[in-house]
C-alpha cells in the first residue's frame, strides 16, 4: 500500500479523507458530463451510451439541470472539487455562466477536462468566472501526428499547443497523455514537449481497449519525474509491476470512493466516470437520493467481481480503496 495518498499529486485524495469519508460526510469530488457534443474524433474515444440521454432532443443538460446537480451535491456543506467533462464541456453555450455558478457556492476547485481547442479568449474568461484546474489532451509531440489523434481535424494541434502554454501562466493544468498502439514509440517525446509547455502535471494513461506494459515509462528521466509527481508515482508503479489500470485478488473489494465522489451522465448517476464510459449500469437516477443509493452500492458490489472494474479501475483508485478499506471504520 501507498505511503500516503496526498503525495500521488492528486489533490482530491488524502490519507485523512480515506479514513473519514462515509456517506453523510461532505461531498469531496463530483464530475459531471454536461454535453456529449465534441469537435474532435478522438480514436480512442467511445461516446457515452445513448440510454443515457434517453428522448432527449439535445445530447446535453440545460443550465438548469446542471445547477440542480450542483446544488444536489452541496446540500450541507459546500461540495470541494467539481469538475465539468463531455464530450467538450467548453461548447456548452452556458459554460461561463456554468463555472459562475460553481463558484458562488463555494467549492474550492473547479475543473473543466477540455481538448483546449477553443479560443484563448473563452479560456480566460473562464479562468476569470472562477476555473482554476484545466486537463488538457495531448496526445502527440508534433502537428501532424497530433491532428491525426484529434480525428483529423486540420490545425488543432497548434491551437491547443498555444491554449496550453498560455493557460499554464494562470493556473492548474495537468495534461493527459492517452497511449495507444498509434503513438506508444513517441511516449518519452510526449512527455518531454508536455514538461516544454509548462505544465503542472502529466497524467500518462493507456487507452481502455489497448491496456497494456509501457515499456518506454523506464526511459522517462528523471528531471521530468521529479517536476510532475503523478507522473512519477505512474512510473513508479510501472518499475514496481504495478499497470495503470486493473484489480488485483488482494486489493480491496469494495470501493470507498463512491462514498463521497460522484459522477452524474444525462439523468444517472455512476459510480465513476470510467464505469460509466465502460457502459456500466448507472447507480441510479439523479435525485435528493443518491449519497443513500450510492452507500447500497457499496456494501452490496464485488469491484473485484465486475469485469469493468477489476479490468478499468485505475491504480490511483485501487491505492485509495486499499486505503479505505485498512484505516475507515465504514470498512470494518
Amino acid at each position: 500500500m501507498i505511503d500516503k495518498l496526498q503525495n500521488i499529486g492528486f489533490y482530491t485524495l488524502s490519507d485523512e479523507r480515506a479514513k473519514t469519508s462515509n456517506v453523510s460526510s461532505q461531498m469531496k469530488r463530483c464530475e459531471m458530463i454536461i454535453t456529449e457534443y465534441c469537435n474532435f474524433k478522438c480514436p480512442y474515444c467511445r461516446g457515452l451510451d445513448q440510454s443515457i440521454y434517453g428522448e432527449r432532443r439535445m445530447k446535453q443538460l440545460s443550465l438548469d439541470e446542471i445547477k440542480r446537480n450542483i446544488d444536489y451535491w452541496c446540500q450541507n456543506v459546500p461540495l470541494e472539487n467539481i469538475r465539468f467533462s463531455g464530450g467538450e464541456p467548453t461548447l456548452h453555450k452556458d459554460i461561463i455562466e456554468i463555472i459562475s455558478y460553481a463558484k458562488s457556492k463555494g467549492i474550492k476547485r473547479i475543473a473543466i477536462s477540455t481538448n483546449g481547442s477553443n479560443k484563448w479568449e473563452l479560456y480566460e474568461k473562464l479562468i476569470d468566472a472562477g476555473c482554476n484546474d484545466f486537463s488538457i489532451s495531448l496526445d502527440a509531440c508534433c502537428s501532424s501526428e497530433g491532428d491525426k489523434m484529434a480525428g483529423g481535424v486540420y490545425g488543432a494541434f497548434d491551437v491547443v499547443v498555444e491554449n496550453i502554454k498560455n493557460i499554464s501562466k494562470k493556473t492548474y493544468v495537468t495534461v493527459g497523455v492517452v497511449l495507444t498502439p498509434d503513438n506508444i514509440m513517441e511516449t518519452v517525446k510526449i512527455v518531454e514537449y508536455a514538461h516544454s509547455l509548462g505544465v503542472s502535471d502529466i497524467r500518462v494513461i493507456t487507452a481502455a481497449q489497448w491496456n497494456e506494459q509501457i515499456e518506454a515509462m523506464n526511459k522517462i528521466p528523471d528531471e521530468f519525474l521529479n517536476a510532475h509527481p503523478i507522473l512519477k508515482y505512474r512510473v513508479n508503479n510501472f518499475r514496481n509491476g504495478i499497470n495503470i489500470r486493473g484489480i488485483k485478488e488482494t486489493d480491496s473489494h469494495r470501493c470507498g470512493l463512491i462514498l463521497d465522489d460522484s459522477v452524474i451522465a444525462g439523468d444517472f448517476h455512476f459510480p465513476c466516470v470510467i464505469y460509466m464510459r465502460e457502459k456500466g449500469n448507472a447507480v441510479g437516477r439523479v435525485g435528493p437520493n443518491m449519497r443513500l443509493e450510492r452507500l447500497k452500492w457499496y456494501q452490496t458490489h464485488n469491484v473485484y467481481n465486475d469485469p469493468i472494474c477489476r479490468k478499468n479501475c485505475l491504480d490511483v483508485c485501487v491505492d485509495f480503496n486499499n486505503k479505505f478499506r485498512d484505516t475507515n471504520p465504514c470498512a470494518q
